[in-house]
């Protein structure tokens, strides 16, 4: 009796071992289905912006880099040669040069679009215009971030990079080293066949990887529109953002930073103060620069000029590493700092996310950043193309070869919680999956050829 118990024993965890392994490979399968050419993309895209500032030195040579002269003109100086040049445009940032050899940056609103001027800081000389939108990096951002479509296409690319995740987690537990095989985790099978030299590939590049992926999608969701919101929103409440108390008595808008200026994610909704009117008279770019530097802002700071009569001067800079960033809201009239955001000033949560942020980008430490993150994007490319392969050699033919459902229901339950607390999580997660069973439930089971396709 005690053999017979224990045999049954055996062969309901080998059910259910057996059935959990299929409904890890269905969701495995769909979400790599689905998603596959957006990792591609975002994996794409992401390589080449690791390498932002090598491609944009070479690019825009001609605008960046002069020769050093002996005595600059003042930014006043340089900003009415620019108003002279384009007398209708609207002067909005100036960036002063950060090395003799680099030119001085002014921004411009001309018939309703965003451009940057580059001038010559020693001789005035205009060195050309370039609109902000059609930049080569603002571009690679805008198909990285939201695939060039707005709001539509930013949702798009976190529900991928979200469901990147579950990808990552069914990927493991179905390619786990089990036994004393090497083969996937060693070892490549080259000789045995397309797909089985595929499904290794797969398997060892998703393992060895997977640390590196999940890293680089961690620290790339702050910057996503919904989540990200989230995200500070809960930092700003548990004061593990930026410190609420910080500017007592300062009169706020309910205007965010990120709408008056590019600032650190630490700042993005940071209420942007209001200069307090005492006078007519406003103070002057040179002394907004002046501020900046006896605060020993990082050098490559940029000045937002003030919006409207209550507008600040805002001040920004992003540095190589997080710890040298800055945001300064300076009054327009009296040349108070109304407000001065360091990297110290951070919470706990806001600093690891900036930690995080220059490690995604790839500029926390140097070339070495930049190639870790190369061999990850290229890596995520290989494991997205070779699933794909492998899925396109077993199909069976006029089919989509979905992996079979799990016989056992408790196995399906378990799975379903597993899929809840993903959900829970990850919002945008939980919205698709409701998306999901809908479809299943109004369309695909009353449509007994489409069940048949996707079996």
């Amino acid at each position: 009796m005690e053999s017979s118990y224990t045999n049954n024993g055996t062969a309901m965890k080998e059910s259910i071992y057996k059935d959990m392994y299929k409904a890890m490979w269905r969701w495995h399968f769909y979400a790599g289905i689905i998603f596959a050419p957006f990792l591609i993309m975002l994996a794409i895209t992401g390589a080449i912006y690791l390498f932002k500032p090598q491609i944009e030195s070479f690019l825009y040579k001609d605008y960046y880099y002069i020769e050093q002269g002996k005595h600059e003109l003042s930014p006043s100086e340089l900003v009415k040669k620019v108003v002279d040049h384009y007398p209708n445009a609207t002067i909005t940032r100036y960036r002063p040069s950060d090395a003799p050899n680099r030119s001085t940056e002014v921004g411009i609103v001309q018939d309703s679009e965003a451009y940057t001027v580059f001038i010559n800081p020693y001789n005035g000389q205009l060195l050309g215009k370039l609109k902000d939108q059609s930049e080569f990096m603002n571009v690679i951002v805008k198909i990285h971030g939201e695939l060039m479509t707005g709001t539509i296409g930013d949702r798009l690319v976190e529900l991928a990079a979200c469901w990147a995740v579950i990808l990552l987690v069914t990927g493991l537990y179905l390619w786990w080293p089990r036994g004393n095989s090497l083969y996937g985790i060693l070892k490549i099978r080259f000789k045995q066949g397309k797909r089985i030299m595929w499904k290794d590939i797969h398997s060892m590049l998703g393992i060895w990887l997977s640390v590196f992926i999940l890293l680089l999608i961690v620290t790339g969701l702050p910057w996503a529109e919904f989540i990200g919101d989230k995200i500070n929103r809960i930092a700003t409440a548990t004061q593990s953002g930026y410190p609420s108390g910080l500017w007592d008595d300062i009169p706020e808008s309910v205007v965010p930073t990120k709408s008056v200026a590019k600032v650190p994610w630490a700042a993005k909704n940071m209420p942007v103060p209001q200069s307090k009117q005492n006078g007519t008279s406003t103070i002057s770019l040179e002394q907004v620069i002046d501020i900046a530097k006896e605060r020993n802002v990082y050098p490559g700071f940029e000045v937002n000029f003030p919006e409207g009569e209550k507008g600040v001067y805002t001040v920004s800079v992003f540095p190589t590493l997080p710890q040298d960033q800055a945001t300064l809201h300076i009054d327009q009239y009296s040349g108070k700092v109304l407000a001065d955001l360091r990297f110290k000033d951070y919470g706990w949560m806001a600093k690891m996310i900036e930690i995080g942020i220059a490690l995604h980008e790839g500029r926390y430490f140097g070339l070495v950043n930049q190639m870790i993150g190369l061999i990850t994007c290229l890596g995520l490319v290989m494991i997205a193309y070779s699933g794909v392969v492998m899925w396109w050699k077993r199909r069976p033919q006029r089919k989509l070869g979905t992996p079979p459902l799990p016989e056992n229901k408790k196995t399906m339950r378990i799975v379903a919680a597993i899929m809840v607390v993903f959900g829970v999580m990850m919002p945008l997660v939980g919205l698709s999956l409701m998306i999901v069973f809908l479809v299943d439930w109004l369309i695909v089971k009353r449509i007994p050829k489409l069940q048949l396709w996707l079996s």
